[in-house]
């Protein structure tokens, strides 16, 4: 087993586990993601995510994507995963526990004040995996999301330019 930072020429890889990762979640229909797309958000002028990607001998198993947030309250630098994956074939094995391990140290190093997440409701394996490793889930939140029309409309909204 090990893990290590994705780089641009992975970026094949880290399509096939995004689109592997939206089948076990039912979302295959919202993946519109494309290798060049990827590269450029990944690896291009101003990357806005880390990856890395858990291998067994070779073949690559699984994956995070992280990066930085902001929280206000804590005054300070934190982590959102926006996503873990292992395949199912490679479950029950300890790639998930290194992976969310390699971002929780990546956390403590960038000297980050949290780690957040979200999971599906109806994940019971994932919800049990992060209570065991201690992680309590933010009942007192709900999340909200803007985007296609919705989101055009409000940017249109605004009178002034925006760098």
């Amino acid at each position: 087993m090990r893990i290590e930072a994705a780089t641009e020429r992975d970026v094949g890889v880290v399509l096939g586990m995004i689109n592997a990762l939206a089948a076990y979640e039912k979302l295959s229909h919202e993946v519109v993601a494309t290798e060049e797309g990827l590269r450029e958000a990944l690896f291009g002028a101003r990357p806005v995510a880390d990856v890395v990607l858990a291998y067994a001998d070779d073949e690559p198993v699984g994956f995070a994507v992280f990066f930085p947030t902001l929280s206000t309250f804590l005054g300070g630098a934190c982590l959102y995963l926006e996503d873990l994956f292992v395949d199912p074939r490679w479950r029950g094995r300890g790639f998930g526990k290194q992976l969310l391990a390699y971002v929780a140290k990546v956390a403590v190093s960038r000297g980050c004040k949290r780690l957040e997440w979200n999971v599906l409701d109806w994940n019971e394996p994932a919800i049990g995996f992060y209570r065991d490793l201690g992680a309590e889930p933010e009942n007192e939140w709900t999340g909200y999301r803007l985007s296609g029309a919705a989101l055009d409309r409000l940017s249109a909204a605004y009178r002034d330019g925006v760098e």
